[in-house]
């Protein structure tokens, strides 16, 4: 009788814990597989798709490629998705149902804040959308999230690296990540008023970007980088960062592709600090994508 009591309870507990393994080796090796993709094709991600983003996005601004392909706004969000993709597979194993939850709060919060600074001009400045870029939802673009999060958690990565010991300070953490994303906008905002994406009509003293919008862009960042930092595991976001090599190439992509085109529209300052993000990303140890791609 006790042995029968035994046999029960082994098949019980491997009746419930089996499926849970199970989950756990697949999700692994699913992980393993996206890593092992990353890495064979970093150059292509990296450096491939933000050059020849950059070229289509000047040429398209500049009239070179004709309608309805200048600025097809499923190209634009397949491409920034492509580039996005070292850090959310970089990421991704950190991802549990409480950085979940916070991380899916902050998109409603990129919805919202972006719904009303459309309609009021607060925080961001009176501004408009002026192409096309996918569908939208009450006027917001529906990629919105994936345009705007990883710029704050590219942010996040960075100055962990280059904060060291100092980052467990909050003191000091947060204040860095908050300003690295505004110096981000420095870079982006120009760019995409230059090449049309959106327009201020009263126009600012930044290449076109009045004042108001950095403004914005501290409220944003501070609420943005308080939740991402209360829902991600900081011990295990470093352990994985220093596994994965490829966490930050995003943010190499982001360098190429926004410094190119403000150097070619003379944004000069906001090409400089995009120079300040890729002298980062030497420091990291992390500008280091492959020179070449697998197949040359």
């Amino acid at each position: 009788m006790a042995n029968g009591s035994d046999g029960d309870g082994g098949a019980g507990t491997g009746t419930v814990g089996a499926p849970a393994t199970t989950r756990r080796d697949a999700r692994t090796e699913m992980q393993a597989r996206l890593d092992a993709l990353i890495r064979e094709n970093r150059f292509t991600v990296a450096v491939v798709f933000p050059v020849v983003g950059a070229v289509l996005l000047v040429a398209s601004a500049e009239g070179v490629v004709p309608p309805p392909f200048a600025f097809d706004p499923l190209l634009i969000l397949l491409g920034t998705l492509v580039m996005r993709s070292p850090l959310l597979v970089g990421i991704a194993p950190l991802i549990d149902r409480k950085a979940a939850v916070g991380i899916a709060g902050l998109a409603g919060y990129a919805y919202a804040i972006e719904f009303v600074g459309l309609r009021t001009g607060w925080p961001y400045g009176e501004f408009h959308y002026a192409i096309d870029l996918g569908p939208t939802v009450a006027g917001v673009p529906v990629g919105l999230p994936v345009f705007f999060l990883p710029l704050v958690c590219n942010a996040y990565l960075l100055c962990l690296l280059l904060l060291g010991p100092r980052a467990r300070a909050a003191s000091v953490r947060l204040p860095t990540v908050i300003g690295t994303v505004v110096a981000m906008d420095l870079v982006l905002d120009p760019g995409a008023v230059a090449l049309g994406f959106w327009t201020y009509p009263a126009g600012g003293a930044v290449y076109g970007v009045p004042l108001s919008n950095f403004v914005g862009w501290v409220l944003s960042a501070t609420v943005t980088v308080l939740v991402l930092d209360a829902v991600l595991d900081r011990s295990a976001l470093l352990d994985r960062l220093k596994a994965c090599e490829f966490a930050l190439d995003d943010l190499v992509s982001f360098v190429l592709l926004w410094s190119a085109v403000n150097v070619y529209f003379g944004n000069w300052g906001a090409a400089a600090v995009g120079g300040l993000f890729a002298l980062g990303l030497v420091r990291t140890a992390r500008f280091d994508v492959p020179t070449r791609p697998r197949w040359l």
